[in-house]
């Protein structure tokens, strides 16, 4: 998927940036004129350390230019030398050394010269683009851009050495730019393609057919630039890139001690040299073109020098010759890449509005910002890092970055207003402003901060004599109009209407303190600008993270997470967090806002503290549960706040925190899974005898299709569809119980492996041995469940056990459950064991429940079980044969079953087909879903698109069963097993990989029953009855462990019921 670099105002080049492992980077310099923004830049840099953007082991540097005026080679220089002394410091050396290049890759980003539409330069110039597979989420700036580029498509493939790169461009690069680096020495040029028209103000490379470099023009003639040109008609444009070798980089670094080079640098300037102004093109690589002679080189002189007197000259002439001498005969080449784009950042307001803007989107672009009145934005227009309340109207083609507005405010067509804030807005009242650039600055003036604020035609040019202009008009147009030869915004706003005062403000004007744009650069406060940036990007983010919660947005709020929390400011989002929580008016969005605390609790625990899934029953946090347990959710979450509080002092306390806000979450689920009682019903019926026995046995269930979207809360936030087939294992239908009514006025309770085979067996004879029916793993827990949720026994009555048994049914009972198949099967055994009790149950009490009832009801038995769990397990198990099971996004949650209809035969076709292998393996579902509903409360795009990609293929599944058609069934299952794999990673063991790369000739398809993790794995054979040839494959096979194959068939019954020595009711 291409990453691209916003560059004239293509939509395509909003693609999103992936992160693929880049240049395990040495060392990063940044290079900027000002030595009070040093410190700046340098947390900067540390800050995308810590965003993961540069790896965790790079030194970072930023580094003064040792002049204002170095020039880009000079700048490269002293970078290059500052490189290598960190370097060699580093090392053990006592003196700088080159040897320490040898296997670094360097990375020298130049931030260049002052920017008008930017207080921090080109680099930090923030772009309309997203990164949504960045881990944190954050403005993106064109240094962000060109790192990106660098790490991820540039720089992979190359051998050590030293990268420049200019800041002072807005790129584009495909993934794979197919630049060979085999045999590669010397210095390699990065060259992007251009029109003839551009080269014009540009500088081009002229190359040989090899690819070596025989001269670079600058402003080139047109015959020149037609020399350049491609068989397509473009030219190779000087992008800002190039590469070192190690052997070149050496030589350069050489120069550092050669006069008048030696002034290029900190340390020569430190011992007194005369600074000298280099070009990186024009001076440094230019000298390594095969066309260009000595003497010509000699004479010459860069661009970006300007025109000197001839003193300069002989002393620029003396550093050209130092270079010739040094790198004369390294090998400068070019890597043209034809599928990029190149766009110089200049200082015209309109090139920069179109590189910003979408001249026929149909819509605005806004990126980092919340909008309350979207329609009020212009087609084409951008919006940055703003918060827009009430109309605030932007004109086409217009760009806002960095504002806090309040409308209402008109902002017409062809405007950059960037840095206002609500204390501004009223200025802006009344007046609609056209092709302007109003920009507020961060200063510090004789110490002090403040702001001051500039306004600009968009169409200015501002040379001192001739064509210049100003607000869109020639100056003596706009002395005349306003009769002049900060303050606000409004100070300066008076001028498009200057007589509408009756000119106090023009008094007031010319009575204040005024800065001319030169005398306002030195002045920049650029900490206070990032500072101010940073705080309104978090303002607005707080609104996205309230917006997305209710509006039940399918966006995730993990990377803003780890921003606030790498930012030092978790604060400010637990809080509104708990807002949105407490104000929930359903259960779902208020389990995923205390989701999303547990991650913010997570996520300043750094990766230390344990692991995230654990027990959540520690007692300082049992009175919030309860408070959430009773349906008081405001108190609830006020009470977490409180006990919150507690537990932030370092990560093993942090972790346990999130734990239990993940359980306080699961209490949220299980109320809105409990809506499902609603559907629950019951019929009166004859009752059986006392000590007459009610069986009831059921098949398992095998999943095609479609699992985990009916796992709550997927099942009501997204809306589940599973397909399931009921099948007997070996001939036999592997789970049921029995129940009967007995004298005693006790519960005789009974679980085992068969029906004739007890292993546990447990008498209640009050409400405590009841007790523990909410805690999964106490003994007979599910069939004490089982009583309350039928309704049989209550644990909050005042009356007695025996009382409340003698009073409704004249004695007691005796419940047996059993399942043949082993523990972590993956065939959804406890789910329809549970039926199989409460149908039993229910018969014996003389209560029929019909099979959709019986559906629901497992819900609300395994919520008051505590074991959650969707209702795949009891569709596919309860009722016969085909079927789609559904629910739709909603609450209450509603489980609608369809039956598949098949070709005639193809029954008997599939169970000749099917096999189930038991793996050896019992899977752990339980941490599995944690993952899983971990991830979808963090919304990851993947979970997600999955889920998504789950539901939609059951539908599909659906229709191969209708063709009865056995390899798109395969194709079905295939699909589904990686899908599975998507949602839970970890679910496949090595066994059983291993398992199934041996079957895989032999089968249409194969996937692990249920959750995955172990348990049974079933196979769609290509051949009819195939358990005995298969199992000749498996034997040959080591490292198996302990597995065994049995005979599967579709079950055409489901539930039944059968009174002994009664009628068989199904």
């Amino acid at each position: 998927m291409e990453t691209s670099v916003v560059v004239r105002g293509s939509p395509s080049t909003l693609a999103r940036m992936e992160q693929p492992k880049g240049v395990d980077w040495t060392v990063i310099i940044l290079t900027c004129q000002y030595k009070d923004s040093v410190h700046v830049f340098q947390r900067e840099l540390e800050v995308r350390q810590k965003w993961e953007q540069i790896p965790p082991g790079t030194l970072l540097l930023a580094v003064e230019d040792p002049e204002t005026r170095v020039g880009s080679g000079g700048a490269t220089l002293n970078a290059l030398l500052v490189a290598a002394e960190h370097l060699s410091a580093r090392a053990g050396f006592t003196v700088v050394t080159s040897d320490v290049l040898h296997s670094a890759r360097i990375l020298i980003l130049h931030m260049g010269r002052d920017f008008p539409f930017d207080d921090c330069g080109r680099a930090f110039t923030c772009l309309p683009v997203e990164k949504p597979q960045a881990p944190v989420e954050a403005v993106v700036c064109n240094l962000d851009c060109l790192l990106d580029i660098m790490s991820h498509r540039l720089g992979p493939g190359s051998p050590p050495g030293v990268w420049v790169c200019s800041t002072d461009m807005l790129l584009s690069v495909p993934p794979n730019p197919g630049i060979s680096w085999d045999n590669f020495r010397g210095a390699r040029v990065i060259a992007l393609p251009g029109s003839t028209a551009y080269a014009r103000n540009h500088g081009v490379y002229l190359t040989d057919s090899q690819g070596f470099v025989l001269d670079i023009y600058y402003q080139g003639t047109e015959a020149e630039i037609q020399r350049c040109a491609r068989p397509d008609g473009r030219v190779p444009l000087v992008s800002g890139v190039t590469f070192f070798s190690v052997e070149t980089a050496e030589h350069l670094l050489a120069t550092h001690v050669s006069p008048p080079l030696d002034a290029c640098t900190y340390m020569g300037l430190d011992s007194g040299a005369r600074p000298v102004q280099l070009s990186l093109f024009f001076d440094i690589l230019l000298c390594m073109a095969r066309n260009v002679n000595r003497e010509n080189f000699l004479v010459g002189q860069p661009p970006e020098m300007g025109q000197g007197d001839s003193d300069v000259a002989g002393y620029l002439q003396a550093a050209r010759a130092e270079l010739w001498r040094e790198l004369r005969d390294q090998p400068l080449t070019m890597a043209y890449v034809p599928d990029g784009s190149y766009s110089y950042m200049t200082s015209s307001a309109s090139e920069f509005l179109c590189s910003l803007t979408f001249p026929g989107a149909p819509r605005a672009r806004v990126v980092h910002s919340q909008v309350e009145e979207l329609q009020l934005l212009g087609a084409g227009s951008s919006v940055v890092s703003c918060l827009l309340e009430g109309p605030v109207q932007l004109g086409a083609g217009s760009v806002l970055q960095h504002c806090h507005l309040q409308g209402p405010v008109h902002i017409g067509p062809g405007c950059l207003v960037s840095g206002l804030d609500t204390a501004q807005c009223e200025a802006l009242r009344g007046l609609e402003l056209h092709d302007l650039v109003l920009q507020g600055h961060h200063v510090q003036l004789h110490g002090a901060p403040g702001r001051v604020f500039t306004l600009v035609g968009r169409l200015d040019s501002w040379e001192r004599q001739g064509t210049g202009t100003y607000l869109n008009m020639s100056w003596s147009e706009f002395f005349q109009k306003t009769g002049v030869r900060v303050l606000g915004p409004q100070d300066l706003l008076w001028m498009l209407h200057p007589q509408e005062d009756g000119g106090k403000a023009l008094r007031a004007w010319r009575a204040c303190w005024r800065l001319s744009w030169e005398q306002l650069q030195p002045c920049l406060d650029r900490a206070a600008t990032l500072a101010s940036r940073r705080d309104l990007f978090f303002r607005q983010a707080l609104r996205k993270v309230k917006h997305v919660l209710e509006a039940r947005q399918d966006l995730s709020l993990r990377p803003l997470i780890r921003a606030a929390v790498r930012e030092g400011c978790p604060g400010p989002l637990l809080a509104t967090l708990d807002h949105v929580a407490a104000g929930a008016g359903d259960p779902g969005v208020a389990a995923r806002a205390l989701a999303c605390v547990a991650d913010v609790l997570g996520c300043m625990a750094e990766g230390q503290g344990g692991l995230r899934s654990g027990p959540a029953a520690n007692p300082g946090w049992m009175r919030p549960f309860s408070y959430l347990e009773c349906g008081d959710l405001a108190g609830g979450v006020h009470a977490l706040a409180q006990e919150r509080d507690k537990w932030l002092s370092r990560p093993a306390l942090l972790v346990r925190a999130a734990r239990h806000y993940e359980g306080a979450g699961q209490i949220l689920i299980r109320q809105a899974v409990l809506s499902a009682r609603q559907f629950v019903s019951t019929e009166p019926a004859e009752q059986p005898a006392p000590g007459q026995w009610v069986v009831a046995e059921c098949p398992a269930r095998v999943d095609f299709s479609g699992g985990w979207s009916d796992t709550p809360p997927l099942a009501y936030e997204l809306g589940g569809a599973v397909l399931g087939l009921a099948v007997r294992v070996d001939g036999r239908r592997p789970i049921g119980a029995r129940a009967r009514r007995i004298p005693e006025p006790e519960l005789w309770l009974a679980v085992g492996p068969r029906q004739d085979k007890m292993a546990l067996k447990i008498v209640c004879w009050s409400l405590d041995d009841l007790q523990d029916y909410c805690q999964p793993h106490a003994p007979g827990a599910l069939l004490k469940a089982t009583f309350i949720c039928a309704g049989i026994v209550h644990v909050g009555s005042k009356l007695s056990l025996r009382e409340q048994l003698l009073h409704a049914f004249g004695g007691g009972f005796e419940l047996h459950t059993w399942s043949e198949l082993p523990h972590g099967s993956g065939l959804g055994t406890s789910s329809i064991l549970a039926g199989a009790a409460l149908a039993a149950l229910q018969r014996a009490a003389g209560r029929v429940v019909g099979t959709e009832a019986l559906i629901h009801a497992v819900l609300h038995l395994e919520q008051v079980l505590t074991t959650g769990g969707g209702w795949q397990d009891q569709v596919g198990g309860l009722m016969p044969g085909i079927k789609v099971g559904r629910s739709r996004a909603q609450l209450p949650l509603k489980v609608e079953v369809e039956e598949i209809t098949v070709p005639e035969g193809f029954v008997q076709k599939l169970s000749d087909h099917l096999l189930l292998v038991y793996t050896g393996k019992t899977r752990l579902a339980r941490n599995l879903l944690q993952d899983v509903l971990r991830s979808w409360y963090a919304r990851l795009p993947a979970v997600v698109q999955n889920a998504h990609s789950l539901v939609q293929h059951t539908e599909e599944c659906a229709k191969a069963f209708r063709q009865g058609s056995l390899p798109l069934l395969g194709q079905c299952l295939t699909s589904y097993w990686e899908q599975k794999k998507l949602m839970a990673p970890g679910c496949e063991p090595l066994a059983v990989r291993r398992m199934m790369d041996v079957l895989a000739p032999h089968v249409h398809g194969q996937s692990l029953a249920g959750a995955g993790g172990g348990g049974f794995l079933y196979l769609l054979t290509k051949e009819p009855r195939q358990k005995e040839a298969l199992e000749a494959v498996l034997a040959k096979t080591e490292g198996l462990g302990n597995y065994s194959v049995h005979l599967v068939e579709v079950d055409t019954q489901g539930l039944s019921l059968q009174l002994l020595g009664g009628e068989t009711s199904t």
